[in-house]
């Protein structure tokens, strides 16, 4: 049995504003899910109805199959990790983390057996007689962890809680994170804005825009098989590359199809010709991965796409290059699309906008060969194993281009 369950979850504010529509989700025992979206998506909403300090319009919220609708905050078992640590600045680390068991009148052998636990967990035990003021960002927050864990919980609930830290730091809280919830094997419920979080912390991950559900699953899922547009360009940095396509037939028999991205036209592998066939003669959506691209010599077998190179930004292990190809970016654009100032510059100059993206190893030999730099002209190879992964046109909706 799921131990956290909810079941066309919605909520309507008074403005008339739907903040979450119809949200079916299910927590295994154990499990860690992180919620992900834009701002304003609902995420922090659907958790504070888990947590009950927002009233819920329709659905339900259910603790172990015990629908949990009309029982008080305090009376549900959960804990919550706010953004803010909101500590007691006059009391110690030690007081701090024991304070709502002090409140509940736990046994004072009892209280400190749990806060002791909790700190040799956190690695606070030094830090006790510390008051907050002491303490680093990283610090501060494992104390508010702390405060929630002496509570032993059934469900742990977590709003951005490492969204004040700076980068390194919390790149080593969602370790410290992970490790504390593995230990206790509790139910958890993350919010996120930040999809790399989602993707190196969550067991599962579902992904919310404008309060609907669009995608829930593993990490790899996500990532391998997005459902929409919309979670294709979310998950991933930089962002999948998108185009409007058509598909079209090839070779003797007339038989093979190919995609037609502008004036260019690519021949497919085996496995995704077999999944376009239906498609020939209507438009489709062609996503390739920027990691999915290698600048090739231009020779040699597969689909190739030739692009413009018109930036290149070097990360040491890896370069993202930006490209412009005359094809008609879909979906809204993506990490690789062009902003007004650059769309302003590359009239200016005579060139177009880069509207594509690829992840380059700049040591590889065909990369140094070439010596991608703006103002070139690359064949970019394009990876058949890629290919594979692409978004299915749900069938309810078969109007819709395919992808």
């Amino acid at each position: 049995m799921a131990a956290i369950t909810l079941s066309e979850l919605t909520k309507v504010y008074a403005t008339g504003v739907k903040a979450l529509d119809s949200l079916d989700l299910e927590v295994a025992d154990g499990e860690f899910v992180v919620l992900v979206g834009p701002s304003g998506c609902g995420k922090t909403t659907a958790l504070r109805m888990v947590a009950g300090l927002e009233l819920i319009t329709s659905g339900t919220v259910s603790f172990g199959g015990r629908v949990v609708n009309a029982v008080s905050p305090r009376h549900r078992d959960v804990a919550m990790v706010f953004q803010n640590y909101a500590l007691y600045p006059h009391l110690s680390v030690y007081e701090n983390i024991g304070f709502a068991l002090e409140n509940k009148k736990v046994a004072k052998v009892e209280r400190d057996r749990r806060v002791r636990d909790a700190a040799s967990v956190l690695g606070l035990t030094e830090l006790l007689g510390r008051k907050p003021r002491q303490l680093s960002g990283g610090q501060r927050q494992r104390v508010a962890m702390g405060r929630a864990i002496v509570r032993e919980p059934a469900v742990f609930l977590m709003d951005e809680p490492l969204s004040n830290l700076d980068a390194k730091l919390r790149v080593q809280m969602r370790s410290e994170v992970l490790r504390v919830q593995r230990s206790l094997g509790a139910a958890t419920l993350y919010v996120t804005h930040d999809q790399t979080e989602a993707m190196t912390m969550g067991d599962r991950v579902a992904v919310l825009r404008g309060g609907v559900l669009q995608q829930y699953g593993t990490p790899r899922d996500l990532y391998d098989r997005p459902e929409n547009v919309f979670v294709a360009t979310f998950i991933g940095s930089p962002s999948m590359n998108l185009y409007e396509a058509g598909v079209g037939a090839a070779g003797a028999s007339g038989t093979t199809p190919t995609v037609a991205l502008g004036s260019q036209r690519l021949t497919l592998p085996a496995p995704v010709a077999a999944r376009v066939a239906g498609y020939q003669g209507r438009k489709i959506i062609v996503g390739v991965r920027p990691e999915d691209l290698a600048v090739s010599s231009g020779a040699g077998p597969g689909a190739a796409l030739v692009a413009d190179v018109r930036r290149v930004e070097v990360l040491g292990s890896e370069q993202h290059v930006y490209f412009s190809v005359d094809a008609t970016p879909a979906g809204g654009a993506g990490t690789g699309a062009a902003s007004a100032d650059e769309a302003g510059a590359a009239d200016i100059l005579g060139g177009s906008a880069p509207n594509g993206v690829a992840r380059v190893d700049p040591r590889s030999a065909v990369a140094v060969a070439v010596a991608v730099r703006a103002g070139r002209r690359v064949t970019f190879a394009v990876d058949p194993a890629g290919c594979t992964s692409s978004i299915p046109t749900p069938a309810a909706r078969s109007a819709d281009p395919g992808v």
